[in-house]
């Protein structure tokens, strides 16, 4: 799949790892085919750049909307 069959989709709202809230506000944008795979990628991204274990569970509940 090419890049320009992805859609653009920004993330803003907490991050939460196993259920206990570890950042109030973070605001990330990712492209993907769909809203559950850009959760997926940001979720990815925030385990990547926060030096957490590839198995620490992250879940992102605020809202992400599909951008431009």
């Amino acid at each position: 799949m090419s890049r320009s069959e992805n859609k653009c989709f920004l993330y803003k709202g907490a991050v939460m790892e196993f259920d206990k809230c570890v950042c109030s506000y973070w605001e990330a944008t990712t492209f993907a085919p769909s809203a559950v795979k850009a959760i997926n990628n940001l979720a990815y991204r925030y385990k990547r750049d926060n030096n957490k274990v590839s198995n620490t569970k992250i879940t992102l509940p605020g809202v992400i909307v599909e951008i431009a």
